[in-house]
């Protein structure tokens, strides 16, 4: 049961996102000062496959500070089991592998530390977007990149070739190419708008300068119904009106048998994409091309992302110093990262990336420049701050984007923002945060 002193409480924990100073973090450095001589065993909860590979390399060089790799699921189930255990107390481990979307929910529940003094060394070597991702709009740092989505644009260059074009260099470009390729073909289509994925349309969003939370004082702020949101959804939305790209939900059987048979033709994607295509579209082989993001500004490139995720300390953990030494050399080490290039099949957040993918994808095996293309992208990443109901907020896109894609009408795009900006404030506020406005 919630008392009245929840709505404070919380206005002092979001104050406390931005300034480091939640009662578990201010302690932190106690239960880091510990003699670096001495041996300590740490657990690690991650998701991504072969993490124990990656870590051996660390363990064979480090015997004072042994990791051990427990598997866990990802998304929500992930933070549902860190949260029970940082409540009750024990169970929990010292380092969590975070997607950036949820940093805000475990920090805000006082789950992660502070790491700022410990591996503030390696900003430098991550985009600015990328490391905004973990430090919340303060000075506070909450984990270290490993893996990043940027945005990109993936195209039958068949199809493109058949029809004169050349990849979109703006959202102008894809508008008219996707117009000619359904005219000269009414079965193609250059893309989908999908009301099921919030994650792609929050990128969209951050490529066009949009970041839907932030902090004022000690208040949260929430402006997902903003200038530049509302130019995506409007340009999208018109789309689907003109009837130029679909508006059927990504990751369907319909929807894979189109990348296969050649109905779809392009998708506006992230890094990660070959795997699925070389999954769902096998039979097009060799017929597709990575690009740059499609630009609102031409002269000034900006993309999004869509997935990504950190690797944190928990403030559970007795070792913080140890954990950070290890969390940075996970994503910074050249050695690490051609690991979790190779071996866990990520896409490195760090600005090295591309020296450890020396080799395209297979999908992608006749574009040797896939991997530069997908460099030069990261280092475009947008700032973009999440808050901690991003799963309310997702939920209400895919409710009223869901109808405005059934209506195929523009404005109801457009209209849908309000709705969603509204439900996530609520939200925020039935959970006890000051939100500000």
């Amino acid at each position: 049961m919630k008392t009245k002193f929840a709505p404070l409480m919380a206005a002092l924990t979001a104050a406390a996102l931005f300034t480091g100073t939640a009662c578990s973090s201010s302690s932190d450095s106690s239960k880091g000062a510990t003699d670096p001589a001495e041996k300590v065993e740490l657990t690690y909860w991650s998701w991504t496959p072969n993490m124990d590979k990656v870590v051996a390399a660390w363990n064979s060089k480090n015997p004072n500070i042994q990791i051990t790799v427990n598997k866990q699921d990802g998304g929500d189930a992930a933070v549902t089991k860190l949260l029970t255990a940082v409540k009750a107390g024990s169970g929990a481990p010292d380092i969590m592998q975070a997607e950036y979307q949820k940093i805000p929910t475990l920090v805000s529940s006082d789950a992660l530390a502070d790491i700022a003094a410990e591996v503030g060394s390696v900003k430098g070597k991550f985009p600015a977007g990328t490391w905004n991702g973990v430090t919340l709009g303060s000075e506070a740092v909450y984990g270290v990149p490993q893996d990043s989505g940027p945005l990109m644009f993936f195209y039958r260059s068949d199809v493109f070739e058949q029809n004169g074009l050349r990849a979109p260099k703006t959202w102008d470009d894809y508008a008219a190419a996707a117009e000619k390729i359904h005219q000269a073909n009414p079965k193609q289509y250059l893309g989908t708008f999908s009301a099921t994925d919030a994650g792609l349309f929050t990128g969209l969003a951050q490529q066009a300068g949009a970041s839907w939370w932030g902090v004022k004082g000690d208040a949260w702020t929430v402006d997902i119904n903003d200038a530049a949101t509302q130019k995506v959804a409007a340009y999208w939305g018109g789309l689907v009106e003109k009837g130029v790209v679909d508006n059927k939900p990504m990751y369907t059987p319909e929807w894979n048998a189109a990348l296969n048979d050649g109905t779809q033709v392009g998708w506006v994607s992230a890094v990660w994409a070959p795997g699925v295509l070389d999954g769902s579209a096998k039979d097009t082989l060799g017929k597709w091309k990575a690009a740059p993001m499609p630009q609102w500004d031409a002269a000034a490139p900006k993309t999004g992302a869509w997935g990504g995720s950190a690797t944190s300390v928990t403030t559970q953990s007795k070792h913080k110093k140890q954990a950070a030494q290890f969390v940075a050399w996970l994503n910074s080490d050249a050695e690490a990262l051609r690991l979790l290039a190779t071996e866990a099949f990520v896409y490195p957040a760090a600005n090295d990336a591309t020296s450890a993918l020396t080799s395209p994808p297979s999908f992608f095996a006749d574009q040797p420049d896939y991997y530069t293309i997908a460099g030069e992208a990261s280092k475009t990443l947008a700032p973009f701050t999440y808050g901690p109901n991003v799963n309310v907020a997702y939920s209400a896109f895919n409710d009223a984007f869901g109808k405005a894609a059934e209506s195929k009408k523009a404005a109801a795009f457009t209209e849908s923002l309000a709705t969603i900006q509204k439900t996530t404030v609520d939200d925020l506020k039935n959970a006890g945060f000051t939100v500000a406005g």
